[in-house]
């Protein structure tokens, strides 16, 4: 009978122990993941904002975010219609709380701030440089210009007086 008692003790023992062993068990000694609040800002004021980990809004505004494990920074998109989207990379930056306090989180910057400008006006199309007009000819002598001839060149004026 002793060793049916054992055998229930230590069965009931080793039970325990592996339903505290598997991973999932540790996570209520764990602290809920951080989560850190961003202020968005635009320049003009109500922009789409997004962040790259989902949370969005029109500015000016305010999102909690978590970020992922292991993941230091993280993009705020903008977009506006009329005008062209901007991006801005955000970093996450952890300090260490120490052995009695917990850890704590900032963004840097804060707020994220963006400054969305109106598209640059659509390319002109190119034209071919004009060529410069060719001068018209000029107009030939009908007679050609001979020395001693009969007919005065007009170009000369009148001819001398004798």
């Amino acid at each position: 009978m002793r060793r049916v008692i054992a055998i229930a003790a230590a069965a009931i023992t080793l039970a325990g122990c592996s339903s505290f062993s598997s991973s999932d068990s540790f996570s209520y000694f764990r602290s809920a993941p951080p989560t850190v609040q961003v202020q968005l800002e635009s320049t003009p004021p109500g922009a789409d904002a997004r962040t790259s980990l989902g949370p969005g809004c029109k500015t000016p505004c305010r999102v909690s975010v978590t970020p992922p494990e292991g993941s230091t920074s993280f993009l705020v998109n903008y977009s506006m219609p009329g005008v062209q989207p901007a991006s801005v990379p955000v970093q996450v930056i952890k300090e260490s709380g120490g052995m009695f306090s917990a850890d704590t989180f900032r963004v840097s910057p804060n707020p994220v701030m963006a400054e969305l400008r109106p598209p640059p006006p659509p390319p002109k199309p190119e034209h071919k440089p004009m060529r410069p007009r060719r001068p018209k000819p000029a107009a030939a002598a009908t007679a050609p210009a001979a020395t001693g001839s009969a007919f005065p060149d007009p170009g000369q004026g009148a001819p001398p007086q004798r």
